[in-house]
């Protein structure tokens, strides 16, 4: 089985194409740089197949797409930057990618007969209420430029398809690439106050795990709506801060320890610094995995605990 892989230079995609060598399978990773332009790590993803790639450019996609004449398409690549997405001059490109990009990708897929996988967002609805979101919710509402352009794509996958796989995540961490979790670590090291959200729910997602699990589905034909997070249990931003650094100290990084480094819980309205809108209620309901015969995640938290080793800080 053949299988290309977009956004290779992304967390997730670094991830997929990794598992897809640890099982012995032809993973083929594609991007807009000319070469492998992730993180140089040493990990497999850095020496496997490669082609260039422009999502945005249908031409391009077709040419790549009927010389690999892939089996599955494993579809990472987007635009993630919520905030930016808000920009006047960056909404047509925001537009290009997640929208636009998806639908040449969706088309070409359905020329060569292969399954697709979409890794979509819970931004596609409203964020309100406190009821996890089911997959097959069509309550669509979304609040900002990312999630209306990554709801397009998905619109966009199950009109052309029927073979695919829509996958929306919540929160994802991973080692190739920026994330809430570095981000926090980096901060606590030259502040002995931060301020974080505590009214945003969700769980968070390690593309670690999130790869495992994806590899998984494509040798199935359960196609569909599905919501993957990691296990553990929903929580705040300013809960998930808590973890982070607790689970540092405990490694012997003294310099977040609660004496040290105060984390202060704030409202979104009192953060105020978002230009993008922001989901209060990212609760994704997960049993449909279940029911479908699919492994969840392992918790959260053990997922943090593994992540933080591999980062050096």
């Amino acid at each position: 089985m053949k299988i290309l892989v977009t956004g290779v230079g992304g967390q997730l995609g670094h991830d997929v194409m990794n598992e897809l060598e640890k099982r012995g399978y032809e993973g083929i990773g594609s991007d807009l740089h000319e070469t492998y332009s992730g993180i140089q790590d040493g990990t497999a993803v850095t020496k496997m197949q490669y082609v260039q790639m422009d999502i945005t450019d249908a031409q391009s996609v077709e040419n790549v797409m009927r010389a690999v004449h892939p089996d599955v398409m494993i579809h990472c690549a987007a635009w993630t930057a919520v905030d930016a997405a808000e920009d006047e001059d960056k909404k047509e490109l925001v537009k290009a990618i997640n929208s636009d990009g998806t639908r040449n990708i969706a088309k070409m897929c359905k020329e060569l007969d292969a399954k697709m996988v979409y890794l979509s967002t819970d931004y596609v609805f409203d964020g309100q209420g406190t009821k996890p979101w089911k997959p097959d919710c069509k309550e669509y509402a979304p609040l900002n430029v990312y999630g209306k352009t990554k709801l397009e794509g998905e619109l966009a996958v199950a009109e052309l398809l029927e073979k695919y796989f829509i996958v929306r995540i919540a929160w994802v961490f991973g080692k190739n690439g920026k994330n809430f979790i570095k981000t926090m670590l980096n901060l606590g090291k030259t502040h002995d106050r931060i301020t974080v959200v505590n009214d945003q729910i969700g769980t968070p997602t390690y593309t670690f795990d999130l790869a495992r699990l994806l590899v998984d589905m494509i040798f199935t034909d359960k196609y569909g709506y599905y919501h993957v997070t990691n296990e553990g249990g929903y929580l705040s931003w300013y809960d998930f801060t808590k973890e982070i650094f607790r689970q540092a100290e405990a490694l012997g990084h003294q310099e977040y320890s609660e004496e040290r480094l105060s984390v202060v819980p704030v409202t979104t309205e009192e953060y105020g610094i978002s230009k993008a809108a922001r989901p209060f209620n990212s609760r994704l309901d997960k049993s449909k995995l279940v029911e479908n015969g699919f492994e969840p995640l392992p918790s959260w938290q053990d997922a943090l605990s593994r992540y933080i080793r591999e980062l050096d800080i």
